[in-house]
């Protein structure tokens, strides 16, 4: 079995060439992931001095390569581009798909205790409106909560959480936006409002792999009790990107009543349940005279999972979200609260 101790004295086997230390005694070495056959880091240099350090990428993939039980290395050279107090931004990679990817890390984000994701089959059926006042829910409850709007192609946490400019990048982690007791990233914060999100596959999981992971959520001292992730509708690339980055400790799927809807939501807990991910409920969201009511209830006892809850087709929601608050009082807050309860006790906070 590999462990950080004897990957840290390989690298340190290996001299900077600035320094003449060892790698991590140098402190080239950034973000070093280790799990039992696999190890990843990345080396961060000024654009100058990329050419010098590639003999030594090379040099430590090989090294730990070597290693017996080692199944799989990420090592990655970038250039560095973040200077004191500026703001952050979208990796290259993230915009121009040229960078390597980063190594994949084998825990949750540092600091967080719960990795909770909220999904849907197809779009339109009001899963970010409710990602958003489940998040609102949680802090209610006392919770340290944060957000992770993960829909790349139609970021809309800015809007309803009205939220605008680029987050601080701070001793190499961005520092996320806090409101109304959330902490939140969106990839809507890191790009120009009018931009498309004209992106391939690994551009888009570059994008939630750079958000996921060099996001400052928590701290050792104050870790941050729940993550919620907001996916885009489907069962796409950036669903297997978040599964294969961070173990989720469960998933929401919500779903409007009729069965189109309903047959998309039984595709992503299917999705979910072959990567051993537990789908914590079902929602059944815009529930009422349009678009009809207890179909969702009706598919959870099919798929064997519970029923969270039901959210009528209310204006208060849509008017909660252009206003950029998430709801606070009244009956649809209580159904809110209602929900986030039941899930505080299946996640154990």
């Amino acid at each position: 079995m590999i462990d950080r101790a004897a990957v840290e004295a390989v690298l340190n086997a290996i001299p900077d060439p600035a320094t003449g230390r060892g790698l991590v005694e140098a402190g080239v070495v950034q973000g070093l992931t280790v799990a039992p056959d696999r190890a990843g880091f990345v080396i961060e240099v000024p654009a100058s001095r990329t050419a010098a350090y590639a003999p030594v990428r090379d040099a430590a993939e090989a090294a730990l390569k070597a290693m017996p039980g080692m199944a799989r290395v990420s090592v990655v050279l970038t250039a560095e581009t973040a200077p004191a107090g500026r703001k952050a931004s979208l990796s290259p990679a993230a915009v121009e798909q040229t960078r390597a990817k980063a190594p994949v890390p084998t825990d949750r984000p540092a600091h967080v205790r719960r990795v909770l994701a909220v999904a849907s089959g197809k779009g339109g059926v009001g899963k970010s409106t409710v990602a958003v006042n489940l998040a609102a829910a949680f802090a209610r409850h006392g919770l340290s909560t944060g957000i992770l709007d993960a829909d790349v192609y139609g970021p809309s946490l800015p809007t309803m959480l009205g939220l605008s400019g680029k987050p601080d990048y701070v001793d190499g982690a961005m520092v996320p936006h806090v409101a109304h007791g959330l902490k939140a990233m969106s990839v809507g914060l890191l790009t120009k409002g009018e931009d498309a999100m004209i992106w391939r596959g690994p551009m888009a999981s570059q994008a939630i792999t750079q958000m996921l992971t060099q996001t400052r959520w928590g701290t050792e001292d104050q870790p941050l009790d729940i993550l919620v992730v907001d996916l885009p509708p489907g069962t796409g690339d950036v669903q297997l990107t978040l599964i294969q980055k961070t173990p989720l400790d469960g998933t929401v799927i919500v779903s409007t009543p009729q069965e189109v809807a309903l047959a998309d939501a039984r595709r992503a807990h299917t999705l979910f349940q072959r990567v051993n991910v537990p789908t914590l409920g079902l929602i059944e969201n815009m529930t009422g005279p349009v678009f009809g009511e207890g179909g969702a209830a009706a598919e959870a006892g099919r798929l064997g999972v519970d029923v969270l809850g039901d959210l009528p087709l209310d204006a208060a929601v849509r008017q909660a979200g252009d206003a950029g608050t998430p709801l606070h009082t009244g009956d649809i807050a209580a159904r809110f609260d209602a929900i986030a309860a039941a899930l505080v006790q299946k996640l154990g906070l």
